[in-house]
């Protein structure tokens, strides 16, 4: 499985949402809340094998800007 298949399955499991739908996610709209929020975060970090540090927890606010972020951690998505 790619990084970026990953980080998708990441997305569809904790929201429970096709693949199509992953680009319109947005942080605290909808069903992204703060507590899902932390729980991508650890889910991303144990997946893979990062620890993202406060400031990128906060600006880890899309499904796009996952992805920027786990590219600063050498993970290519």
């Amino acid at each position: 499985m790619t990084h970026l298949q990953q980080y998708n399955h990441i997305f569809i499991e904790l929201f429970g949402v096709a693949e199509e739908e992953l680009s319109s996610l947005i942080y605290l709209r909808g069903k992204w809340d703060s507590l899902q929020h932390i729980e991508m975060i650890t889910m991303m970090e144990d997946t893979f094998d990062i620890s993202v540090n406060s400031t990128d927890v906060i600006l880890f606010n899309s499904y796009e800007k996952g992805k920027e972020i786990l590219r600063k951690y050498g993970v290519e998505v």
